[in-house]
């Protein structure tokens, strides 16, 4: 009873191994059948065609290309390309991408290929300059405070793809406003008479957000019983600041500063003397230039003689 029940599995394993090599004899016939039907395609002209083959190929290229236009970072180039900001002043300079999935951002500027950040590290000792980003969000933003002049030039905003690197590129413009008080840099007024100084700011994007003047360093009041500060603002980039001081006394005497924001400043000396004191002195000099020429005309007949 042992050895027929053995034989009866042997002889059953024996027809499951048969039956399978049908099935993959089947199946092979099968693909092979379906193969040559494709391959096997002729054309009218006699040739075999690769029509099927052919259509495999682009239906498989183009779902590829669809799926890596799904997947690949995109950047949107609505962001302004070109900056400007006054000196001084916080720059905010944008890159927004769709689909970043893990890929990385690096802003660089060009002007060295400094890579100032790249994710939410920043690769600079410049303080001035930090990546903000919210988490969710397709905005990278460059951030750079108090900007200087040094600062002019193009930044790269940049993504590490398969298939290369894309980039963005914005310029940044910094604006330096120009200030000059309006006169000479030296300034002689009378006691008792009127200081009064104009100082003019240009090329500013916008008027500047305070004009404070200075006293040998020490800052005047807007309002002061003896005059003021009046500050004007015009379009096309120029403002004014008007300083004026009533009943000069000789304490007003030294120098003076106009400082607008995100600005150089401008200086003017004023010197106060009394008004005779500086009568005399054009008298004393009017005459010293007279006796210059008496004894010019008086020293050039000797000359001559003396060449005789």
């Amino acid at each position: 009873m042992v050895m027929t029940s053995g034989c009866q599995s042997h002889g059953q394993h024996q027809k499951f191994i048969a039956l399978l090599i049908l099935c993959f004899l089947d199946c092979g016939q099968g693909d092979g059948k379906g193969k040559r039907e494709i391959m096997g395609t002729k054309s009218k002209n006699g040739h075999t065609g690769t029509n099927g083959n052919a259509d495999w190929q682009q239906l498989w290229y183009s779902s590829f290309d669809d799926f890596q236009k799904l997947t690949e970072p995109l950047l949107d180039n609505t962001t302004e390309t070109n900056l400007t900001v006054p000196f001084g002043s916080t720059a905010y300079l944008h890159c927004r991408v769709r689909n970043l999935g893990e890929r990385t951002i690096s802003w660089v500027r060009r002007r060295d290929w400094h890579i100032l950040t790249s994710g939410m590290f920043t690769y600079t000792n410049d303080e001035r300059f930090t990546v903000l980003h919210a988490e969710g969000s397709d905005d990278w933003t460059l951030q750079i405070k108090y900007v200087q002049k040094r600062d002019n030039g193009t930044y790269e905003c940049q993504i590490s793809t398969g298939t290369g690197i894309m980039s963005s590129f914005i310029n940044l413009h910094i604006v330096v406003p120009e200030v000059h008080i309006d006169g000479p840099s030296e300034l002689h007024v009378d006691m008792g008479s009127i200081i009064n100084l104009l100082c003019i700011i240009e090329k500013s994007p916008q008027p500047p957000q305070y004009v404070f003047w200075y006293h040998n360093e020490k800052m005047i009041n807007y309002d002061n019983s003896r005059g003021g500060i009046v500050v004007n603002s015009e379009k096309g980039g120029r403002s004014s600041s008007r300083l004026t001081i009533h009943d000069v006394i000789d304490t007003d005497s030294g120098n003076y500063t106009c400082q607008a924001a995100n600005a150089e400043p401008a200086y003017v000396y004023v010197f106060v003397s009394e008004g005779d004191t500086m009568a005399a002195i054009s008298r004393r000099k009017s005459t010293a230039s007279g006796i210059e020429v008496m004894l010019w005309f008086v020293a050039l007949p000797l000359m001559v003689i003396s060449v005789r």
